[in-house]
């Protein structure tokens, strides 16, 4: 079973930054690709940032093109987000996942984290 362990959320004011930090116990075919999505109060789940171990391919969603960067470090098994110019919009639950292929749906990830907070005040 993969485990994967966010951390780095946190309050900050909008035009702020953060970093989130997500460590994955072990890398397989099944996790190929990490991914990042978020979930604020009352909206459904939406797609952030997606990385794959190999080659460091992103893709971001349309709402965080430009503001938010993906990277991974594969000798720590671990993907980071960078978040810049935050917004309020931007609050929510932050989540990264693990699955076999690089992709914007929730459904195709087989591994979650358990969240973490980020708020983002005006």
């Amino acid at each position: 079973q993969v485990q994967l362990v966010e951390s780095g959320g946190g309050l900050v004011q909008a035009g702020g930054s953060l970093r989130l930090s997500c460590a994955a116990s072990e890398r397989t075919w099944r996790t190929v690709t990490m991914g990042w999505f978020r979930q604020a109060p009352g909206k459904d789940r939406e797609f952030v940032a997606a990385i794959t171990w190999s080659g460091g391919v992103t893709i971001y969603g349309d709402s965080v093109k430009g503001r938010f960067t993906g990277s991974r470090d594969n000798s720590k098994n671990t993907v980071y987000l960078q978040m810049d110019s935050l917004k309020p919009e931007d609050t929510a639950v932050y989540y990264c996942a693990a699955g076999p292929a690089l992709t914007t749906s929730p459904s195709v990830y087989n591994y979650w984290g358990q969240g973490t907070q980020v708020t983002v005040s005006s």
